[in-house]
């Protein structure tokens, strides 16, 4: 059986939930995917760096609260991050990356993506900015050096939009997307259909966890700005950039607006689109849409997301799920590693199906 070893770049919420579902299910996930996963290095801003090529011991890291865990007097640990030294040096095959980053540059995910590339090592990431930055140039990075740029979780964390589009749809001509895509300004339009003000609704999305502390990002529609540019270059093969996409948030729909149109039967929501023109040009935006009831986003409620893809053959089809979550967002990883898998050892003999039909009889 093949194996994997694994340096997390980051170790928050999202890679702390990778490294659960190793723990937790190591061996279960080894019998059913045909291959092992190993962590050897892991680098976070607050613990600093631990290294064990033979493998980290994942379950006294688990047990110690997030503020509280520090590597530096861990065997083969630092108090030091040592980001680049970690993703370039250590012998790891797939570099896992879930820092904070900065949307507008894409750093320092950016930076962590592109160090890995160049050392011929894998990569998936949970990060919006690196792909909505420098997607096209990532992925001609990777294909240079021989191995995956994968970013699943990109999107709609687990709910696998970007592969559904790219793996189901063959033979279908897809001629826009629309989206909601963002739970925390989804549940704080439904609030304001309760008659909930704003700031009051963005504080019960913050005590829920849908919100960060600065909820700008959301309520602005800049988070759903950066997904429709990964949404229109990857489903529609444009070459857009943030500052193409035309961005309105929120901040000014009132209660009243939202219940004048509930009820003339509308539902504000905020959607992120692409579209392709009939000169073949790709145009994107975000903006609030009072939908009618009958449209297939119209009924997403509270923090749940939503991809629809206009076809050609099919009419639109419509991907719905969790949007946010660290254990769904976990999950995209893990989505990513299988897909590395699958592109690099697809005709290997390591899997239990591919060993039956070796070993079946024949005639």
């Amino acid at each position: 059986m093949g194996r994997y070893d694994l340096a997390l770049i980051g170790f928050g919420g999202v890679n702390r939930a990778l490294a659960e579902l190793i723990s937790q299910r190591g061996e279960r996930l080894a019998d059913e995917l045909g291959f092992a996963l190993r962590v050897v290095a892991i680098t976070d801003l607050r613990a600093g760096s631990l290294v064990d090529t033979d493998g980290i011991d994942l379950a006294p890291l688990l047990a110690a609260e997030p503020g509280e865990l520090s590597f530096a007097d861990l065997p083969g640990g630092s108090a030091e991050t040592r980001n680049e030294n970690v993703i370039r040096e250590v012998a790891a095959d797939i570099v896992v990356e879930a820092t904070f980053t900065n949307p507008g540059d894409g750093e320092p995910a950016l930076s962590h993506v592109r160090w890995a590339l160049e050392a011929g090592k894998h990569v998936c990431t949970t990060n919006k900015g690196p792909v909505a930055v420098a997607g096209r140039e990532l992925k001609e990075l990777a294909e240079r050096h021989g191995v995956s740029f994968e970013f699943e979780g990109s999107v709609l964390s687990g709910t696998p939009v970007l592969r559904t589009a790219r793996r189901m749809f063959g033979g279908l001509e897809i001629t826009g997307v629309q989206g909601i895509m963002n739970g925390t300004s989804n549940y704080v339009l439904g609030r304001l259909e309760e008659g909930v003000e704003l700031p009051e609704a963005i504080a019960q999305a913050q005590e829920l966890g849908y919100a960060e502390a600065d909820p700008t990002a959301d309520i602005e529609g800049h988070d759903v700005q950066l997904k429709a540019v990964i949404l229109a270059n990857e489903v529609l093969g444009a070459d857009l950039r943030r500052e193409d996409v035309v961005c309105e948030g929120i901040s000014q729909i009132t209660p009243r607006d939202a219940q004048d149109a509930l009820g003339k039967g509308l539902r504000w929501k905020l959607v992120g689109s692409a579209t392709r023109q009939a000169d073949g040009t790709v145009t994107a935006r975000v903006a609030p849409v009072a939908l009618p009831a009958h449209h297939p986003l119209a009924g997403i409620s509270g923090p749940g997301n939503a991809v629809s893809f206009h076809t050609d053959l099919l009419g639109t089809v419509t991907v719905s799920g969790p949007g946010a979550g660290r254990t769904e967002t976990a999950y995209a990883l893990l989505s990513d590693i299988i897909a590395i898998h699958q592109r690099h050892h697809a005709h290997d003999d390591t899997t239990p199906v591919r060993r039956a039909l070796k070993e079946a009889p024949r005639g």
